[in-house]
Protein backbone atom coordinates (compact mmCIF):
# COMPACT_ATOMS: atom_id res chain seq x y z
CA UNK A 1 0.00 0.00 0.00
CA UNK A 2 0.99 3.62 -0.33
CA UNK A 3 2.53 5.56 2.50
CA UNK A 4 3.17 9.22 3.30
CA UNK A 5 5.89 8.61 5.92
CA UNK A 6 8.80 6.57 4.58
CA UNK A 7 10.28 4.29 7.25
CA UNK A 8 13.76 2.96 7.83
CA UNK A 9 14.49 -0.17 5.79
CA UNK A 10 15.55 -3.46 7.41
CA UNK A 11 19.10 -2.99 6.12
CA UNK A 12 19.36 0.39 7.77
CA UNK A 13 19.13 2.36 4.51
CA UNK A 14 16.18 4.64 3.93
CA UNK A 15 14.05 3.41 1.01
CA UNK A 16 13.45 5.75 -1.91
CA UNK A 17 9.86 6.81 -2.47
CA UNK A 18 8.43 8.34 -5.62
CA UNK A 19 4.96 9.23 -6.83
CA UNK A 20 3.34 6.47 -8.87
CA UNK A 21 3.45 8.66 -11.96
CA UNK A 22 7.26 8.78 -11.74
CA UNK A 23 7.39 5.01 -11.24
CA UNK A 24 5.38 4.60 -14.44
CA UNK A 25 7.73 6.85 -16.43
CA UNK A 26 10.83 5.19 -14.98
CA UNK A 27 9.50 1.76 -15.87
CA UNK A 28 8.74 2.82 -19.43
CA UNK A 29 12.30 4.08 -19.82
CA UNK A 30 13.56 0.82 -18.32
CA UNK A 31 11.59 -1.03 -21.03
CA UNK A 32 13.38 0.94 -23.74
CA UNK A 33 10.50 3.24 -24.65
CA UNK A 34 11.69 6.37 -26.45
CA UNK A 35 8.50 7.24 -28.38
CA UNK A 36 4.87 7.31 -27.30
CA UNK A 37 1.56 8.35 -28.83
CA UNK A 38 -1.60 9.59 -27.22
CA UNK A 39 -3.88 12.27 -25.93
CA UNK A 40 -3.85 13.79 -22.47
CA UNK A 41 -6.78 14.45 -20.15
CA UNK A 42 -7.64 15.12 -16.52
CA UNK A 43 -6.86 11.80 -14.86
CA UNK A 44 -3.53 11.31 -16.65
CA UNK A 45 -2.16 14.76 -15.81
CA UNK A 46 0.07 13.41 -12.98
CA UNK A 47 1.67 11.05 -15.52
CA UNK A 48 2.09 13.78 -18.15
CA UNK A 49 3.65 16.08 -15.56
CA UNK A 50 6.43 13.53 -15.00
CA UNK A 51 6.67 12.86 -18.72
CA UNK A 52 7.56 16.53 -19.18
CA UNK A 53 11.17 15.90 -18.08
CA UNK A 54 11.51 12.38 -19.49
CA UNK A 55 13.70 11.48 -22.51
CA UNK A 56 10.64 10.19 -24.37
CA UNK A 57 9.27 11.71 -27.54
CA UNK A 58 5.52 12.13 -27.29
CA UNK A 59 3.30 12.45 -30.36
CA UNK A 60 -0.13 14.03 -29.95
CA UNK A 61 -2.61 12.80 -32.58
CA UNK A 62 -5.87 14.59 -33.27
CA UNK A 63 -7.90 11.60 -32.06
CA UNK A 64 -7.09 8.68 -29.78
CA UNK A 65 -7.94 6.15 -32.49
CA UNK A 66 -5.32 7.78 -34.70
CA UNK A 67 -2.83 7.52 -31.86
CA UNK A 68 -3.46 3.79 -31.54
CA UNK A 69 -2.94 3.26 -35.28
CA UNK A 70 0.28 5.29 -35.03
CA UNK A 71 1.54 3.10 -32.18
CA UNK A 72 0.49 0.00 -34.15
CA UNK A 73 2.34 1.02 -37.32
CA UNK A 74 5.34 2.15 -35.27
CA UNK A 75 5.49 -1.40 -33.92
CA UNK A 76 5.05 -2.97 -37.36
CA UNK A 77 7.76 -0.82 -38.91
CA UNK A 78 10.30 -1.00 -36.09
CA UNK A 79 9.68 -4.39 -34.47
CA UNK A 80 9.40 -2.65 -31.09
CA UNK A 81 6.40 -2.43 -28.78
CA UNK A 82 4.16 0.54 -29.60
CA UNK A 83 2.85 2.60 -26.67
CA UNK A 84 -0.33 4.68 -26.60
CA UNK A 85 -1.82 6.74 -23.77
CA UNK A 86 -5.37 8.00 -23.27
CA UNK A 87 -7.42 9.51 -20.49
CA UNK A 88 -10.45 7.85 -18.90
CA UNK A 89 -13.93 7.49 -20.36
CA UNK A 90 -14.11 8.61 -24.01
CA UNK A 91 -10.33 8.74 -24.28
CA UNK A 92 -10.09 5.06 -23.41
CA UNK A 93 -13.11 3.99 -25.45
CA UNK A 94 -11.68 5.76 -28.51
CA UNK A 95 -8.81 3.25 -28.42
CA UNK A 96 -11.08 0.25 -29.01
CA UNK A 97 -10.92 0.12 -32.83
CA UNK A 98 -7.13 0.49 -32.80
CA UNK A 99 -6.75 -2.21 -30.15
CA UNK A 100 -9.00 -4.57 -32.11
CA UNK A 101 -6.94 -3.88 -35.24
CA UNK A 102 -3.73 -4.77 -33.40
CA UNK A 103 -5.34 -7.82 -31.79
CA UNK A 104 -6.44 -9.29 -35.11
CA UNK A 105 -3.01 -8.72 -36.68
CA UNK A 106 -0.95 -9.78 -33.60
CA UNK A 107 0.77 -6.42 -33.12
CA UNK A 108 2.51 -5.66 -29.78
CA UNK A 109 1.04 -2.53 -28.19
CA UNK A 110 0.89 -1.38 -24.58
CA UNK A 111 -2.00 0.99 -23.92
CA UNK A 112 -1.97 3.07 -20.73
CA UNK A 113 -5.36 4.52 -19.82
CA UNK A 114 -6.28 6.85 -17.02
CA UNK A 115 -9.11 5.99 -14.64
CA UNK A 116 -11.05 7.80 -11.95
CA UNK A 117 -10.02 7.42 -8.31
CA UNK A 118 -10.51 3.91 -7.00
CA UNK A 119 -13.13 4.95 -4.45
CA UNK A 120 -15.25 6.41 -7.28
CA UNK A 121 -15.16 3.36 -9.54
CA UNK A 122 -18.68 2.09 -10.05
CA UNK A 123 -20.32 5.39 -9.05
CA UNK A 124 -20.70 6.79 -12.58
CA UNK A 125 -18.09 9.45 -11.89
CA UNK A 126 -17.25 12.03 -14.52
CA UNK A 127 -15.53 10.35 -17.49
CA UNK A 128 -15.69 6.93 -15.87
CA UNK A 129 -15.92 3.85 -18.06
CA UNK A 130 -15.34 0.16 -17.41
CA UNK A 131 -12.22 0.21 -19.56
CA UNK A 132 -11.02 -3.28 -18.71
CA UNK A 133 -14.48 -4.71 -19.31
CA UNK A 134 -14.90 -2.89 -22.61
CA UNK A 135 -11.47 -3.83 -23.95
CA UNK A 136 -11.21 -7.41 -22.70
CA UNK A 137 -12.34 -8.93 -26.04
CA UNK A 138 -9.91 -6.79 -28.06
CA UNK A 139 -6.74 -7.18 -25.99
CA UNK A 140 -4.40 -10.06 -25.32
CA UNK A 141 -4.48 -9.07 -21.65
CA UNK A 142 -5.71 -6.15 -19.59
CA UNK A 143 -5.58 -5.13 -15.97
CA UNK A 144 -6.54 -2.29 -13.63
CA UNK A 145 -3.98 -1.32 -11.00
CA UNK A 146 -5.49 -0.95 -7.53
CA UNK A 147 -2.32 -1.07 -5.45
CA UNK A 148 0.38 1.52 -6.29
CA UNK A 149 3.07 -0.98 -5.27
CA UNK A 150 2.01 -3.08 -8.30
CA UNK A 151 2.63 -0.33 -10.85
CA UNK A 152 6.16 -1.23 -11.97
CA UNK A 153 5.54 -4.97 -11.97
CA UNK A 154 2.29 -4.61 -13.91
CA UNK A 155 3.87 -2.45 -16.62
CA UNK A 156 6.83 -4.82 -16.97
CA UNK A 157 4.42 -7.73 -17.34
CA UNK A 158 2.42 -5.77 -19.91
CA UNK A 159 5.48 -5.37 -22.15
CA UNK A 160 6.42 -9.02 -21.69
CA UNK A 161 2.95 -10.30 -22.56
CA UNK A 162 2.55 -7.92 -25.51
CA UNK A 163 5.83 -8.95 -27.13
CA UNK A 164 6.09 -12.69 -26.44
CA UNK A 165 4.31 -15.71 -27.87
CA UNK A 166 1.70 -14.52 -30.33
CA UNK A 167 2.03 -10.76 -29.78
CA UNK A 168 -0.90 -8.50 -29.14
CA UNK A 169 -2.16 -5.38 -27.37
CA UNK A 170 -2.12 -5.18 -23.57
CA UNK A 171 -3.97 -2.46 -21.66
CA UNK A 172 -3.11 -1.15 -18.18
CA UNK A 173 -5.80 0.97 -16.53
CA UNK A 174 -4.33 3.51 -14.09
CA UNK A 175 -6.62 5.19 -11.53
CA UNK A 176 -5.44 8.71 -10.78
CA UNK A 177 -4.86 7.95 -7.07
CA UNK A 178 -2.35 5.26 -8.12
CA UNK A 179 -0.43 7.95 -9.98
CA UNK A 180 -0.18 10.36 -7.05
CA UNK A 181 0.47 7.79 -4.30
CA UNK A 182 3.99 7.57 -2.87
CA UNK A 183 5.61 4.27 -3.81
CA UNK A 184 8.86 2.63 -2.82
CA UNK A 185 11.13 2.34 -5.84
CA UNK A 186 11.95 -1.36 -5.98
CA UNK A 187 14.47 -3.17 -8.18
CA UNK A 188 13.07 -5.17 -11.11
CA UNK A 189 12.28 -8.79 -10.36
CA UNK A 190 12.17 -11.70 -12.75
CA UNK A 191 8.77 -11.92 -14.40
CA UNK A 192 6.79 -14.95 -13.25
CA UNK A 193 3.39 -15.49 -14.83
CA UNK A 194 1.83 -18.82 -13.79
CA UNK A 195 -0.25 -20.21 -16.62
CA UNK A 196 1.46 -18.11 -19.27
CA UNK A 197 4.01 -20.21 -21.10
CA UNK A 198 5.60 -19.59 -24.48
CA UNK A 199 6.91 -22.51 -26.49
CA UNK A 200 9.66 -21.33 -28.82
CA UNK A 201 11.48 -24.52 -29.84
CA UNK A 202 9.48 -26.83 -32.07
CA UNK A 203 9.36 -30.56 -31.35
CA UNK A 204 12.30 -32.18 -33.12
CA UNK A 205 10.29 -35.21 -34.26
CA UNK A 206 7.60 -32.98 -35.78
CA UNK A 207 10.27 -30.95 -37.58
CA UNK A 208 11.80 -34.13 -39.00
CA UNK A 209 8.37 -35.36 -40.08
CA UNK A 210 7.73 -32.05 -41.82
CA UNK A 211 11.12 -32.22 -43.56
CA UNK A 212 10.35 -35.73 -44.76
CA UNK A 213 7.03 -34.62 -46.20
CA UNK A 214 8.74 -31.74 -48.04
CA UNK A 215 11.42 -34.03 -49.44
CA UNK A 216 8.80 -36.48 -50.73
CA UNK A 217 6.41 -33.94 -52.23
CA UNK A 218 6.12 -33.38 -55.96
CA UNK A 219 3.98 -30.23 -55.88
CA UNK A 220 4.68 -28.28 -52.66
CA UNK A 221 3.68 -24.69 -51.88
CA UNK A 222 5.11 -22.59 -49.05
CA UNK A 223 2.28 -20.41 -47.68
CA UNK A 224 3.60 -17.54 -45.58
CA UNK A 225 1.67 -15.21 -43.26
CA UNK A 226 2.32 -12.16 -41.13
CA UNK A 227 3.66 -14.32 -38.30
CA UNK A 228 6.87 -14.73 -40.29
CA UNK A 229 7.44 -10.97 -40.27
CA UNK A 230 6.56 -10.71 -36.57
CA UNK A 231 9.09 -13.47 -35.83
CA UNK A 232 11.76 -11.77 -37.97
CA UNK A 233 11.96 -15.02 -39.91
CA UNK A 234 12.02 -13.70 -43.49
CA UNK A 235 15.63 -14.76 -44.02
CA UNK A 236 14.76 -18.25 -42.82
CA UNK A 237 11.82 -18.43 -45.24
CA UNK A 238 14.11 -17.51 -48.10
CA UNK A 239 16.70 -20.01 -46.94
CA UNK A 240 14.13 -22.82 -46.78
CA UNK A 241 12.62 -21.93 -50.16
CA UNK A 242 16.07 -21.96 -51.78
CA UNK A 243 17.26 -25.13 -50.06
CA UNK A 244 14.17 -27.19 -50.93
CA UNK A 245 13.26 -25.29 -54.13
CA UNK A 246 9.74 -24.25 -53.14
CA UNK A 247 7.28 -21.83 -54.72
CA UNK A 248 6.14 -19.23 -52.18
CA UNK A 249 2.79 -17.51 -51.79
CA UNK A 250 1.99 -14.88 -49.17
CA UNK A 251 -1.02 -13.55 -47.35
CA UNK A 252 -1.75 -9.82 -47.36
CA UNK A 253 0.22 -9.32 -44.15
CA UNK A 254 2.92 -11.74 -45.29
CA UNK A 255 3.88 -9.55 -48.26
CA UNK A 256 7.56 -8.66 -48.09
CA UNK A 257 8.54 -11.84 -46.31
CA UNK A 258 9.72 -13.20 -49.67
CA UNK A 259 11.16 -11.14 -52.52
CA UNK A 260 8.39 -10.90 -55.11
CA UNK A 261 10.93 -10.26 -57.84
CA UNK A 262 12.08 -13.89 -57.61
CA UNK A 263 10.69 -16.47 -60.02
CA UNK A 264 9.59 -18.69 -57.14
CA UNK A 265 7.20 -16.01 -55.86
CA UNK A 266 3.52 -16.67 -56.46
CA UNK A 267 2.64 -13.30 -54.92
CA UNK A 268 -0.54 -13.07 -52.83
CA UNK A 269 -3.19 -15.78 -52.60
CA UNK A 270 -6.85 -15.59 -51.65
CA UNK A 271 -9.94 -13.59 -52.56
CA UNK A 272 -8.01 -11.02 -54.61
CA UNK A 273 -4.82 -13.03 -54.94
CA UNK A 274 -3.21 -14.05 -58.19
CA UNK A 275 -4.75 -16.79 -60.28
CA UNK A 276 -1.45 -18.67 -60.32
CA UNK A 277 -1.19 -18.65 -56.51
CA UNK A 278 -4.76 -19.89 -56.10
CA UNK A 279 -4.40 -22.59 -58.72
CA UNK A 280 -1.11 -23.73 -57.17
CA UNK A 281 -2.69 -24.05 -53.73
CA UNK A 282 -5.61 -26.03 -55.14
CA UNK A 283 -3.32 -28.36 -57.08
CA UNK A 284 -0.47 -28.81 -54.58
CA UNK A 285 0.19 -32.07 -52.76
CA UNK A 286 1.81 -30.36 -49.76
CA UNK A 287 0.97 -26.99 -48.23
CA UNK A 288 3.53 -25.64 -45.76
CA UNK A 289 1.84 -22.88 -43.75
CA UNK A 290 4.10 -20.66 -41.64
CA UNK A 291 2.76 -17.92 -39.37
CA UNK A 292 -0.62 -17.95 -41.11
CA UNK A 293 -4.06 -18.70 -39.67
CA UNK A 294 -6.06 -19.95 -42.68
CA UNK A 295 -8.32 -16.90 -42.62
CA UNK A 296 -11.51 -16.95 -44.73
CA UNK A 297 -10.22 -14.35 -47.23
CA UNK A 298 -7.34 -16.75 -47.93
CA UNK A 299 -9.09 -20.12 -47.98
CA UNK A 300 -12.35 -19.41 -49.77
CA UNK A 301 -14.71 -22.34 -49.27
CA UNK A 302 -13.11 -24.34 -46.46
CA UNK A 303 -14.39 -27.73 -47.60
CA UNK A 304 -12.64 -27.41 -50.95
CA UNK A 305 -9.46 -25.62 -49.83
CA UNK A 306 -6.25 -27.36 -50.96
CA UNK A 307 -8.15 -30.62 -51.49
CA UNK A 308 -5.13 -32.65 -52.66
CA UNK A 309 -2.69 -31.44 -50.03
CA UNK A 310 -1.20 -32.75 -46.86
CA UNK A 311 -0.84 -29.71 -44.59
CA UNK A 312 2.08 -28.67 -42.39
CA UNK A 313 1.31 -25.80 -40.00
CA UNK A 314 4.11 -23.94 -38.18
CA UNK A 315 2.81 -21.41 -35.65
CA UNK A 316 3.67 -20.12 -32.19
CA UNK A 317 0.02 -20.13 -31.16
CA UNK A 318 -1.21 -23.68 -30.43
CA UNK A 319 -4.81 -22.42 -30.51
CA UNK A 320 -4.40 -21.64 -34.22
CA UNK A 321 -3.50 -25.22 -35.13
CA UNK A 322 -6.45 -26.99 -36.83
CA UNK A 323 -8.75 -24.13 -35.83
CA UNK A 324 -10.02 -23.55 -39.36
CA UNK A 325 -8.35 -26.24 -41.46
CA UNK A 326 -7.39 -29.74 -40.31
CA UNK A 327 -3.60 -30.00 -40.11
CA UNK A 328 -1.60 -33.18 -40.73
CA UNK A 329 1.76 -32.09 -39.30
CA UNK A 330 1.59 -29.38 -36.62
CA UNK A 331 4.79 -27.74 -35.36
CA UNK A 332 4.26 -25.31 -32.49
CA UNK A 333 6.96 -22.76 -31.75
CA UNK A 334 8.88 -19.75 -32.99
CA UNK A 335 8.94 -19.63 -36.79
CA UNK A 336 12.52 -18.37 -36.93
CA UNK A 337 13.86 -21.27 -34.87
CA UNK A 338 11.72 -23.92 -36.52
CA UNK A 339 12.50 -22.84 -40.09
CA UNK A 340 16.19 -22.76 -39.29
CA UNK A 341 16.04 -26.36 -38.04
CA UNK A 342 13.80 -27.44 -40.91
CA UNK A 343 16.21 -26.07 -43.51
CA UNK A 344 18.92 -28.39 -42.18
CA UNK A 345 16.85 -31.46 -43.02
CA UNK A 346 15.27 -30.63 -46.37
CA UNK A 347 16.76 -31.61 -49.71
CA UNK A 348 16.88 -29.77 -53.02
CA UNK A 349 14.54 -31.15 -55.68
CA UNK A 350 14.20 -29.78 -59.18
CA UNK A 351 10.43 -30.33 -59.48
CA UNK A 352 10.65 -29.27 -63.13
CA UNK A 353 7.13 -30.39 -64.02
CA UNK A 354 5.58 -28.44 -61.11
CA UNK A 355 7.45 -25.23 -61.86
CA UNK A 356 6.61 -25.59 -65.55
CA UNK A 357 2.92 -25.76 -64.64
CA UNK A 358 3.26 -22.66 -62.45
CA UNK A 359 5.02 -20.84 -65.29
CA UNK A 360 2.14 -21.78 -67.58
CA UNK A 361 -0.40 -20.28 -65.14
CA UNK A 362 1.72 -17.14 -64.77
CA UNK A 363 1.90 -16.70 -68.54
CA UNK A 364 -1.82 -17.24 -69.02
CA UNK A 365 -3.10 -15.22 -66.04
CA UNK A 366 -0.77 -12.34 -65.21
CA UNK A 367 -2.29 -9.41 -63.33
CA UNK A 368 -3.67 -7.08 -65.98
CA UNK A 369 -5.73 -3.93 -66.43
CA UNK A 370 -6.87 -1.89 -69.41
CA UNK A 371 -3.95 0.35 -70.34
CA UNK A 372 -5.64 1.85 -73.40
CA UNK A 373 -8.09 4.19 -71.69
CA UNK A 374 -7.76 7.93 -71.15
CA UNK A 375 -9.08 7.66 -67.59
CA UNK A 376 -6.62 7.22 -64.74
CA UNK A 377 -6.42 3.58 -63.71
CA UNK A 378 -5.43 3.06 -60.07
CA UNK A 379 -3.18 0.16 -61.04
CA UNK A 380 -1.20 2.51 -63.28
CA UNK A 381 -0.74 4.99 -60.43
CA UNK A 382 0.57 2.23 -58.15
CA UNK A 383 2.89 0.87 -60.84
CA UNK A 384 4.25 4.37 -61.34
CA UNK A 385 4.80 4.82 -57.60
CA UNK A 386 6.65 1.49 -57.65
CA UNK A 387 8.76 2.56 -60.63
CA UNK A 388 9.74 5.96 -59.22
CA UNK A 389 10.46 4.62 -55.72
CA UNK A 390 12.39 1.71 -57.30
CA UNK A 391 10.27 -0.66 -55.24
CA UNK A 392 11.99 0.45 -52.06
CA UNK A 393 9.46 2.65 -50.23
CA UNK A 394 7.61 1.61 -47.10
CA UNK A 395 4.02 1.40 -48.26
CA UNK A 396 1.04 1.92 -45.97
CA UNK A 397 -2.61 1.58 -46.99
CA UNK A 398 -6.10 2.11 -45.73
CA UNK A 399 -8.70 -0.56 -46.43
CA UNK A 400 -10.66 -1.13 -49.61
CA UNK A 401 -10.01 -1.53 -53.32
CA UNK A 402 -6.84 0.56 -53.16
CA UNK A 403 -5.44 -1.85 -50.57
CA UNK A 404 -5.93 -4.82 -52.90
CA UNK A 405 -4.53 -2.98 -55.94
CA UNK A 406 -1.48 -2.07 -53.87
CA UNK A 407 -1.02 -5.68 -52.79
CA UNK A 408 -1.22 -6.74 -56.42
CA UNK A 409 0.82 -4.09 -58.24
CA UNK A 410 3.49 -2.89 -55.80
CA UNK A 411 6.05 -5.70 -55.61
CA UNK A 412 7.60 -5.97 -52.15
CA UNK A 413 11.06 -7.32 -51.50
CA UNK A 414 11.69 -7.01 -47.75
CA UNK A 415 10.00 -7.53 -44.43
CA UNK A 416 8.13 -4.65 -42.76
CA UNK A 417 7.86 -2.87 -46.09
CA UNK A 418 4.07 -3.21 -46.32
CA UNK A 419 1.85 -1.98 -43.47
CA UNK A 420 -1.90 -2.45 -43.59
CA UNK A 421 -4.87 -3.51 -41.50
CA UNK A 422 -5.53 -7.16 -42.26
CA UNK A 423 -7.91 -9.10 -40.06
CA UNK A 424 -10.16 -6.26 -38.89
CA UNK A 425 -10.07 -4.35 -42.18
CA UNK A 426 -10.00 -0.95 -40.49
CA UNK A 427 -10.82 1.95 -42.77
CA UNK A 428 -8.98 5.10 -41.72
CA UNK A 429 -5.84 3.14 -40.83
CA UNK A 430 -3.69 4.55 -43.64
CA UNK A 431 -2.78 8.13 -42.71
CA UNK A 432 -2.16 7.66 -38.96
CA UNK A 433 -0.29 4.43 -39.71
CA UNK A 434 1.91 6.28 -42.20
CA UNK A 435 2.71 8.81 -39.46
CA UNK A 436 3.64 6.04 -37.02
CA UNK A 437 5.79 4.32 -39.65
CA UNK A 438 7.52 7.60 -40.57
CA UNK A 439 8.39 8.22 -36.91
CA UNK A 440 9.80 4.70 -36.68
CA UNK A 441 11.77 5.20 -39.92
CA UNK A 442 13.18 8.74 -39.88
CA UNK A 443 14.77 9.70 -43.15
CA UNK A 444 13.11 6.88 -45.06
CA UNK A 445 10.38 7.17 -47.66
CA UNK A 446 6.86 6.33 -46.44
CA UNK A 447 3.92 6.42 -48.84
CA UNK A 448 0.27 6.01 -47.86
CA UNK A 449 -1.75 4.65 -50.78
CA UNK A 450 -5.28 5.38 -49.64
CA UNK A 451 -8.86 5.42 -50.78
CA UNK A 452 -11.10 8.44 -50.53
CA UNK A 453 -13.56 6.79 -48.13
CA UNK A 454 -10.77 5.42 -45.95
CA UNK A 455 -8.85 8.71 -45.96
CA UNK A 456 -11.95 10.69 -45.00
CA UNK A 457 -12.17 8.87 -41.68
CA UNK A 458 -8.88 10.13 -40.25
CA UNK A 459 -7.80 12.99 -42.49
CA UNK A 460 -7.55 15.25 -39.44
CA UNK A 461 -4.25 13.56 -38.69
CA UNK A 462 -2.73 15.64 -41.49
CA UNK A 463 -2.39 18.26 -38.76
CA UNK A 464 -0.25 15.81 -36.79
CA UNK A 465 2.02 15.19 -39.77
CA UNK A 466 2.42 18.94 -40.28
CA UNK A 467 3.03 19.68 -36.59
CA UNK A 468 5.84 17.15 -36.34
CA UNK A 469 7.23 17.95 -39.81
CA UNK A 470 6.83 14.40 -41.08
CA UNK A 471 7.31 14.08 -44.85
CA UNK A 472 4.63 11.43 -45.36
CA UNK A 473 3.27 11.07 -48.88
CA UNK A 474 -0.41 10.32 -49.50
CA UNK A 475 -1.80 9.04 -52.80
CA UNK A 476 -5.60 9.08 -52.74
CA UNK A 477 -7.36 6.76 -55.18
CA UNK A 478 -10.43 8.98 -55.46
CA UNK A 479 -13.39 7.40 -57.22
CA UNK A 480 -16.18 9.06 -55.24
CA UNK A 481 -17.36 5.72 -53.91
CA UNK A 482 -16.82 3.32 -51.07
CA UNK A 483 -15.08 1.34 -53.77
CA UNK A 484 -15.13 -2.22 -52.50
CA UNK A 485 -18.70 -1.87 -51.29
CA UNK A 486 -19.70 -0.47 -54.71
CA UNK A 487 -17.98 -3.42 -56.42
CA UNK A 488 -20.01 -5.88 -54.36
CA UNK A 489 -23.18 -3.91 -55.07
CA UNK A 490 -22.40 -4.09 -58.78
CA UNK A 491 -21.72 -7.81 -58.77
CA UNK A 492 -24.25 -9.10 -56.24
CA UNK A 493 -26.94 -6.44 -55.81
CA UNK A 494 -27.82 -5.48 -59.37
CA UNK A 495 -25.85 -2.20 -59.37
CA UNK A 496 -28.14 -0.77 -56.70
CA UNK A 497 -25.56 1.62 -55.24
CA UNK A 498 -27.28 2.22 -51.94
CA UNK A 499 -25.42 4.82 -49.83
CA UNK A 500 -22.02 4.00 -51.33
CA UNK A 501 -21.36 7.21 -53.28
CA UNK A 502 -19.63 10.20 -51.70
CA UNK A 503 -19.29 13.91 -52.17
CA UNK A 504 -15.66 14.49 -51.32
CA UNK A 505 -13.88 17.71 -50.47
CA UNK A 506 -11.16 19.13 -52.67
CA UNK A 507 -8.34 17.18 -51.03
CA UNK A 508 -5.57 19.39 -52.37
CA UNK A 509 -7.22 22.46 -50.84
CA UNK A 510 -7.78 20.60 -47.57
CA UNK A 511 -4.12 19.58 -47.49
CA UNK A 512 -2.98 23.15 -48.03
CA UNK A 513 -5.32 24.36 -45.28
CA UNK A 514 -3.53 22.00 -42.89
CA UNK A 515 -0.14 23.31 -44.02
CA UNK A 516 0.71 20.36 -46.26
CA UNK A 517 1.25 20.27 -50.03
CA UNK A 518 -1.82 19.44 -52.12
CA UNK A 519 -1.89 18.26 -55.74
CA UNK A 520 -4.85 17.27 -57.92
CA UNK A 521 -4.45 14.91 -60.89
CA UNK A 522 -7.34 14.28 -63.26
CA UNK A 523 -5.43 13.46 -66.45
CA UNK A 524 -3.46 10.31 -67.12
CA UNK A 525 -0.61 12.24 -68.70
CA UNK A 526 -0.01 14.13 -65.45
CA UNK A 527 0.33 11.08 -63.19
CA UNK A 528 4.09 10.56 -63.50
CA UNK A 529 4.90 14.25 -63.02
CA UNK A 530 2.70 14.51 -59.94
CA UNK A 531 4.37 11.50 -58.35
CA UNK A 532 7.80 12.93 -59.14
CA UNK A 533 6.82 16.20 -57.46
CA UNK A 534 5.33 14.37 -54.48
CA UNK A 535 8.50 12.38 -53.89
CA UNK A 536 10.62 15.53 -54.05
CA UNK A 537 8.60 17.28 -51.32
CA UNK A 538 10.03 17.59 -47.82
CA UNK A 539 6.63 18.49 -46.33
CA UNK A 540 3.62 16.20 -45.97
CA UNK A 541 2.10 15.89 -49.43
CA UNK A 542 -1.36 14.75 -50.58
CA UNK A 543 -2.02 13.84 -54.21
CA UNK A 544 -5.65 13.44 -55.22
CA UNK A 545 -5.82 11.03 -58.18
CA UNK A 546 -9.26 11.17 -59.80
CA UNK A 547 -9.38 7.56 -60.93
CA UNK A 548 -11.81 5.56 -63.08
CA UNK A 549 -14.96 5.58 -60.96
CA UNK A 550 -16.09 1.99 -61.56
CA UNK A 551 -12.80 0.12 -61.86
CA UNK A 552 -12.96 -3.27 -60.14
CA UNK A 553 -10.39 -5.47 -58.41
CA UNK A 554 -9.75 -8.68 -60.36
CA UNK A 555 -9.45 -11.58 -59.95
CA UNK A 556 -12.05 -12.16 -57.25
CA UNK A 557 -13.15 -15.26 -55.37
CA UNK A 558 -16.71 -14.58 -54.28
CA UNK A 559 -17.77 -15.49 -50.75
CA UNK A 560 -18.51 -19.21 -50.48
CA UNK A 561 -16.59 -20.11 -53.63
CA UNK A 562 -13.46 -22.23 -53.95
CA UNK A 563 -10.09 -20.61 -54.65
CA UNK A 564 -10.10 -21.93 -58.21
CA UNK A 565 -13.52 -20.38 -58.91
CA UNK A 566 -12.25 -16.91 -59.75
CA UNK A 567 -14.27 -14.19 -61.42
CA UNK A 568 -12.50 -11.81 -63.79
CA UNK A 569 -10.16 -14.24 -65.53
CA UNK A 570 -12.13 -13.83 -68.75
CA UNK A 571 -11.44 -10.10 -68.49
CA UNK A 572 -7.72 -10.85 -68.20
CA UNK A 573 -7.87 -13.08 -71.27
CA UNK A 574 -9.64 -10.39 -73.29
CA UNK A 575 -6.78 -7.98 -72.52
CA UNK A 576 -4.08 -10.42 -73.62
Amino acid sequence: MSTDSPSQGASGTKPTYKPGSQIIVDTLIEQGVDTMFGYLGGVVLPFFDKLYDAPIRFINPRHEQGGTHMADAYARASGKVGVVVATSGPGATNLVTGLATAMMDSIPIVALTGQVRTELIGNDAFQEADTTGITRPVTKHNVIVKDPNDLARTIREAFYIASTGRPGPVLVDLPVDMQVAQVEAAKPEKIKLPGYGVRTHGHSRQISTAAGAINESERPVLYVGGGVIIANASDEVRQLAAKAHLPVTMTLLGLGSYDQRRAESLDMLGMHGTAYANYAVQECDLLIAVGARFEDRVTGKLKTFAPRAKIIHIDIDPASISKNVRVDIPVVGDAKMILSELAKEVEYRQRAEWFAKIAEWKAKYPLRYDTGTETIKPQYVIEEVHRQTEGDATIVTGVGQHQMWTAQFYKFNRARQFISSGGLGTMGFGLPAAIGAQIALPGQLVVDIDGDSSFNMTLGELATAVQYELPVKVCIMNNGYMGMVRQWQELFYGKRYSCSSLKNPDYATVARAFGAVGITVDKKKDVAGAIEKMLAETKPCVVDFRIDREENVWPMVAAGKSLDEMDGLDIFESMA
